[in-house]
């Protein structure tokens, strides 16, 4: 699989980012949160990331960069 990152909250390899890949998909780096108190499959996880990452990557696809 192919990723690109597409928006990061900082230039380090910690942070949360929002990568695309050559699959048509996106992943998402951030915490793993245990107190969610969400029921998941075993093969499916959460990951918590600032908003102001989603709005970087709306403003970033907004303006083409």
């Amino acid at each position: 699989m192919k990723v690109t990152k597409l928006v990061s909250t900082c230039d380090l390899k910690d942070c949360p980012t929002i990568y695309a890949t050559d699959r048509g998909t996106l992943l998402v780096q951030g915490e793993t949160p245990t107190d969610h108190g969400l029921q998941m499959p075993s093969h499916e996880t959460v990951v918590e990331i600032p908003a102001e990452l989603m709005l970087a990557l709306v403003r970033k696809s907004h303006h083409g960069a």
